[in-house]
């Protein structure tokens, strides 16, 4: 079963219920979750004020996990999370 947070950083984060459907539907594991936010890869900022981490999944061939936040509530709010197919050629 999946915690009620997480922290990266000094932050506690929490998960959306839409977060929590998809990350069991997507099969994804929570350590790789709590991985990619806390050492991650590529951080992204994007339009919408979200934050975007990313980083390799060994256990997934290397693919990028892709952690989405919204970091301008408190706690910061995971909203999704999914395998990004088009960043395997662009983290290191």
């Amino acid at each position: 079963s999946m915690p009620d947070g997480v922290s990266y950083g000094h932050m506690e984060v929490e998960f959306t219920q839409h977060a929590r459907d998809v990350i069991a539907a997507r099969r994804l594991d929570f350590e790789w979750i709590r991985r990619t936010m806390t050492t991650p890869q590529l951080v992204e900022d994007a339009a919408d004020g979200t934050r975007h981490f990313l980083a390799r999944v060994p256990e997934q061939e290397g693919r990028v996990l892709r952690v989405v936040v919204n970091p301008q509530v408190d706690p910061p709010l995971v909203v999704t999370a999914f395998l990004d197919r088009r960043m395997r050629g662009r983290v290191p």
